[in-house]
């Protein structure tokens, strides 16, 4: 198994977004109200750092350098973007945010 911890719940404020090394595996965390979601830590359309440029809200992630969104809760892309974004598998535990995280998720770049 490789469920990773990630960070404490407590304090992680609602609609935050938050960067994490996790054994050596860049995350973005992200806090949808109670639930929690933990992504790569770039946008799959120009590698953008998601740490630094994602804002979630009114259930909607959004990557604000070039506006890609998703639906958090599934991954599915929303308005410009051409692809979901990839999650983790999360869960809460002890009020810890573990990941299941056996290797980094990555996206293949396109040259525009």
């Amino acid at each position: 198994m490789a469920w990773k911890r990630v960070c404490s719940v407590d304090g992680f404020a609602a609609n935050a977004v938050r960067k994490f090394t996790v054994d050596g595996v860049e995350v973005v965390a992200v806090n949808l109200g109670g639930d929690f979601r933990v992504i790569p830590p770039m946008c799959p359309h120009m590698e953008e750092p998601l740490g630094e440029s994602g804002l979630y809200q009114d259930g909607v992630f959004t990557c604000t350098k070039h506006l890609w969104q998703w639906d958090l809760k599934t991954g599915a892309k929303t308005g410009v973007a051409e692809r979901d974004i990839k999650m983790y598998r999360t869960k809460v535990e002890g009020g810890e945010l573990l990941a299941f995280i056996d290797k980094p998720l990555e996206y293949e770049y396109v040259e525009e």
